[in-house]
Formats: structure tokens, sequence, C-alpha cells
């Protein structure tokens, strides 16, 4: 019951903030400046162009992946709430950025040199990108629309047609990566490779019920030799001063995706054995932020929603009547009152991202 409470409680505050979230992802993705970007430079004169002649889709929003979060808000808003917001707004928004051309050249960026840097985090997210377009695409054409709806279902149709070169780069990225990737990335930014995965399994179940099973299977070999056999994470250490993911509880919630429950009771015993007596401290209280204007210190902000998220999805994925299931509950609603205040009117170093982690975590 617990369980139900909660969760009709994310969705009011996800419909009160929908409007705002979706406002704040419009404005971001227009907005080429300032902007960070990873480039390899291979000679003097090897200089990147403008961010919008690049990356001709994922310009703005500070950077690429930040970017993606943000065109992937507006889906999942589209799709989960459409009555809580400005759905016209949000088709002709993605109508504009969603064409064959722009997105032919987004995935020839990731396919060459430029992809590196977005690996695995990018990645990950732009395939949860194309993965909720697909969703969109196919509840609405399930359904009997009205006139709007039919129009949006054929845009849906559109963008999905258009991203599947995207999803095809990103796709070979992950498979030349995943085999040769001895060691994980443990620590909370972007290169973190269970958050990626994470990420990027949705996508690839799509692909295996298709039949083609290449990616998923990537996937799960890489996670079942990294984290299978994980005990007693050093969760006290967290966090990093930088962390806008918690190293443990991202291993975790990946492991939700992967283990039914009884054998991810067992497993998150051995993983994190104090959570029914609240231990380690550490990852059940939110972190401080002292300044939202230094872009490594407000990854915090981030830190505490993406906390949230993974405590829901553990008290969501565990046996009914588990022990853990109120204390993980609990922390993730310490967490996000501790992070949704920050997700609209902050400084634009936590605007420009952190809305993503607030509707993942709420929907």
């Amino acid at each position: 019951m617990a369980n139900v409470r909660f969760v009709q409680e994310w969705n009011v505050i996800l419909q009160q903030n929908a409007a705002a979230y979706a406002q704040v992802a419009i404005t971001n993705i227009g907005l080429e400046f300032p902007v960070g970007s990873y480039y390899v430079m291979n000679e003097p004169d090897d200089l990147p162009g403008r961010p919008r002649d690049l990356t001709p889709v994922f310009y703005g929003s500070f950077d690429w992946h930040s970017c993606v979060e943000m065109h992937w808000l507006l889906v999942r808003l589209l799709r989960t709430v459409p009555e809580f917001v400005p759905v016209a707004e949000i088709k002709a928004t993605l109508d504009a950025q969603f064409t064959a051309e722009k997105l032919a050249t987004e995935a020839a960026y990731m396919a060459g040199p430029g992809g590196f840097g977005e690996r695995p985090y990018g990645w990950g997210w732009a395939l949860t990108m194309v993965h909720e377009v697909e969703l969109l695409a196919s509840e609405l054409a399930g359904r009997q629309p009205d006139g709007s709806q039919a129009a949006l279902g054929e845009s849906a149709q559109q963008w999905l047609s258009a991203l599947e070169p995207l999803g095809a780069a990103l796709t070979g990225c992950f498979l030349e990566w995943l085999p040769k990737a001895t060691y994980p990335v443990r620590y909370g930014v972007h290169q973190n490779s269970a958050f990626g995965l994470g990420r990027a399994l949705p996508y690839a179940r799509e692909r295996m019920a298709a039949g083609d099973g290449r990616l998923a299977e990537a996937i799960r070999a890489a996670a079942r030799r990294w984290f299978a056999t994980d005990r007693d994470y050093p969760a006290g250490w967290e966090p990093s001063g930088s962390d806008f993911l918690s190293a443990a509880l991202i291993e975790a919630e990946l492991m939700t995706l992967l283990l039914p429950a009884d054998q991810l009771s067992t497993w998150l015993t051995g993983f994190l054995p104090g959570i029914v007596s609240g231990e380690p401290s550490s990852i059940f209280n939110p972190a401080l932020v002292s300044d939202s204007a230094d872009g490594h210190i407000a990854h915090l902000h981030g830190l505490n929603a993406s906390r949230a998220w993974c405590w829901r999805r553990l008290a969501e994925s565990l046996p009914p009547g588990d022990a853990r299931i109120e204390p993980a509950l609990a922390a993730a609603w310490r967490h996000a009152e501790a992070a949704l205040p920050h997700v609209v009117g902050s400084h634009y170093m936590v605007e420009h991202w952190l809305a993503a982690y607030a509707v993942l975590l709420l929907s």
C-alpha cells in the first residue's frame, strides 16, 4: 500500500510541474551558448565548428547529452501527462528537430571520433530517447485518436524513422566498446558504466524482440562480469565532490532490470547489507550543495534526484513485504524533497539538465 501511495504522490507532483519542465526543455534545446564540448584536435588548425553545425539537433542545453535529455523529457511528457503540457508547442519543436537530414548528421558524428566523448552516458541517454519515441508511436498507433492525436501519432512515426540511423550508430558504438571493456567505471559521473548500460537496455530489448539480440546480450554479459559477484559495496565513501550519480545505487538499479525479484533480493543483501538499518547513512541522506553556480558542485543536485529515482526503483522491484521497501521509499522522498525545488529557476549549471532527472523520478 505504501508503494501505491508514493506512486500517486509522484504523479501529482509531475502533473503540477510538467508544464514548467517542458518549458525549461524547449528553451534549453534552442540555447546554443554557453556550450561545453568534447573535441580532440589532431593538428593545429583542426578546430571544431559551431555546435549547431557539428550536431544540428543536439547543440543546445550546454552539451550534447544534456540536449538529448531535454528531447527525451519532452517525449516522455507527451507520453505520460499530455493533458498537462503544451502538446502543440512540443510537437512543433520536435518536428523541427527530428528531421532525417539533421539526424543523419548526428548519427555520423556519434559514429566518428566525436562520439567517444559521450561514452557511455550520452550513448545510453540517446537510446533511451529513441526508445521513448518508440513507445509513444506504438501507443498512439494503438488508439483511435482524435485529429490532434492523429497528427501527433503521424509525427511520432516520422521521428522514429528519422532516429533509426542514430540508434544503429550507437548500437555499433556499444558493440565495439563492451567486449573490450575489461573493467567498469564506478564513480558517479558521465563515464559510469552501470548507468550507461541501464539507459541502453530498454532499447536493446526492443531490438531483441524484433530479432536482433546483439546489444541486449552484450549488455547482459558486461553486467554479469562486472557486477554479479559484487559484495559489501563501500557506499559509505559516497559522495565525491562532483557526483550526480551514486555508484552504489546506480549499480543496484541496473540489477533491477536484469534480475527477477527473488534473485535481486539475494544479490542486494550481499551488495548493500545495511539497508534495513539505514546504513551506510551517507546514501540515505541528501548531499549538501554549497554553490549551484559551480558546474561540478551543482552536480550534487543531480545526485539527490538520481538517488531518489534509484531508491524508488529498488522499492518497486523488491518482493512484496521485503523489509527494505519502507526505508527505500523514505530515502527516495528525502532526496526528492532536496532536489525538486532546484529544477526550475536555478542557475543554468543546474537548469540545463536537472529536469530530466526529475521526470525520470516522477514518471
